[in-house]
């Protein structure tokens, strides 16, 4: 593409609002997983018997293993969020203003 096709994508009303919706978004989901690291972490300092205890007397496993891989999981399931959305709206809003510009 040249460089005037690039300054018409930038001045393209529909531009401006993609990257606005896209940059809300992304934002929202890093402060959800940042919430989620801070409270676990917080936890950790401020309530280690709660992560030490076991989930029942009979067993090995405390309440700390599944809270920690459920912290990973909610990073996987807060990018799948991220890329379904990409996928279906933000790549139409991109070809929509592609679209706009290239005639």
């Amino acid at each position: 593409m040249h460089d005037d096709t690039y300054a018409r994508i930038q001045a393209n009303p529909h531009f401006k609002d993609l990257v606005a919706k896209r940059d809300r978004f992304a934002w929202t989901l890093s402060a959800i997983m940042l919430s989620l690291y801070v409270a676990f972490i917080l936890l950790i300092a401020f309530e280690p018997q709660v992560l030490g205890a076991r989930i029942n007397p009979d067993s090995p496993i405390t309440w700390g293993i599944p809270m920690g891989v459920g912290l990973i999981l909610s990073a996987f399931v807060l990018t799948g969020i991220y890329v379904f959305r990409a996928n279906g709206e933000f790549d139409a809003l991109n070809q929509a203003v592609l679209d706009e510009v290239q005639k």
